[in-house]
């Protein structure tokens, strides 16, 4: 135990390895869903369904290994939302569904690529430079941000908010047994966080998971399980394909520009929900990234899609987590899932309410609590400065709308390039700064649709 505390600093930060346990298991159960979303995404495209599941356990653990021993921080990594739907229906999907129409060994392919290229930007720094150059107003206004994408997927997932055409989202049905359930996991899990009770998120999952048995909401098919085989995409990437159409390389520009900001976004994020940042830069920055690349190289190999920093992982932060060491029991349980596929598929495989849509009622809840930890970092911006609000609250505004960080860091970045240089404050932008202005906004104009 003595060599765990030396080894991860965990005293050092002010924890203990009871707290850095109850936030590994806490971030582990908090993504447990992707495990079993992330094979029915891929599977679309053709993907061996079971090959897909064990591939993104074991490279969400081998890349949540890596940030834990080498970055010594408590951020899970694991196949990221977003990029897969990208993966399976933009790239792989069929021309009449808006689809590129390319192998799913080629997509692999090129996220091998992406993820190599990120290989080589961490040993350079560049990544950690970007991350450095961001005013201290946007990664407040990221963290801000995050917490209200997670709210806003943890208000859907629960069923509280619902699809509203013509005015967005609108109410659910709050009668319904699965809303029932998770505003019951709200109101149990802020009531232990109000008794300071340790593991209460952890506590509120599992209990949540419970009361909805008997509901139906959950289905107990066991603990035990046989874990697939990884034979159908064990390196079954295509590389060379890669190269045979000029136009694939936008493809891989695309992996590569989702990847590197919603890399540095969660980060940013995290870290500051954490503490972590010191002087507005976060120590370690270049293992932290090179980890994150270590993941997208890993898993391309393995079999799935870009692996990438875990906003859940803010759950275990929220329970005390600081050191990698809470990564370490966040990977064993990600391999673990591999042999407790009934247990974790009860709490991770969601209620499906209809074709292709599902709610996770025992997840949602924590999602709707740890948002409303992230949104302290709001006092912290600047309001009085034009210059450093509005661009701060462009981040934090369009991430929940499009649910995707890239696109509000893209605002903010544009906006405050654009508002320090028309004020005549120009100096006060790092140069990094303008040439990612110029860059998003190129984006916008050649790529976006």
């Amino acid at each position: 135990m003595e060599f765990l505390n030396r080894f991860f600093h965990i005293k050092e930060s002010g924890s203990n390895l009871k707290t850095e346990t109850l936030g590994g298991l806490t971030t582990f159960f908090t993504l447990s869903y992707i495990f079993f979303v992330q094979p029915v995404i891929l599977s679309s495209c053709g993907m061996d369904i079971g090959s897909v599941m064990v591939a993104t356990c074991l490279s969400s653990a081998l890349a949540s290994f890596m940030m834990g021993i080498y970055a010594n921080y408590p951020i899970a990594l694991a196949p990221a939302m977003g990029h897969n739907f990208f993966f399976a229906i933009t790239v792989c999907g069929t021309a009449a569904m808006g689809g590129l129409g390319y192998s799913w060994q080629t997509a692999l392919g090129a996220v091998f690529i992406a993820g190599s290229i990120f290989l080589i930007l961490s040993f350079w720094g560049l990544r950690e430079r970007v991350m450095n150059a961001l005013p201290d107003s946007l990664k407040n206004g990221i963290a801000v941000g995050i917490g209200l994408l997670i709210t806003m997927l943890g208000l859907q997932w629960s069923g509280i908010v619902v699809d509203k055409p013509g005015i967005l989202v609108g109410l659910g049905n709050l009668k319904s047994t699965p809303v029932l359930v998770s505003l019951f996991g709200i109101i149990f899990t802020a009531v232990l966080l109000s008794w300071k009770v340790r593991g209460a998120i952890l506590i509120g999952i599992i209990v949540t998971s419970i009361i909805g048995i008997p509901f139906n909401i959950f289905t107990y098919n066991g603990i035990l399980g046989s874990p697939p085989s990884i034979k159908p995409t064990f390196f079954k990437l295509d590389i060379l394909h890669v190269f045979s159409n000029p136009d694939f390389l936008t493809v891989i520009f695309l992996f590569l520009f989702l990847d590197m900001f919603d890399t540095i976004g969660t980060l940013v994020g995290l870290s500051q929900q954490a503490g972590l940042m010191k002087n507005g830069k976060l120590p370690g920055a270049r293992k932290a990234l090179f980890s994150d690349a270590f993941g997208t190289v890993s898993g391309a190999l393995l079999g799935t899609s870009t692996v990438t920093s875990y906003i859940e992982s803010s759950a275990g932060i929220t329970e005390g987590a600081k050191t990698g060491f809470a990564n370490i029991v966040t990977g064993i349980m990600m391999l673990l899932t591999l042999f407790l596929y009934p247990f974790i598929e009860m709490i991770g495989g969601g209620y499906e309410i209809s074709e292709g849509v599902k709610l996770y009622p025992s997840i949602a809840p924590t999602l709707i609590i740890v948002g409303s930890f992230m949104a302290k970092n709001i006092v912290n911006i600047n309001w009085n400065d034009t210059t450093e609000a509005i661009p701060a609250f462009l981040s934090i505004i369009i991430m929940p709308m499009t649910l995707v960080i890239t696109e509000g860091i893209s605002f903010g970045i544009i906006s405050y390039a654009v508002l320090k240089f028309l004020s005549g404050r120009a100096r006060e932008v790092h140069p990094i700064m303008y040439i990612l202005a110029v860059l998003f906004i190129l984006k916008y104009i050649f790529i976006s649709s």
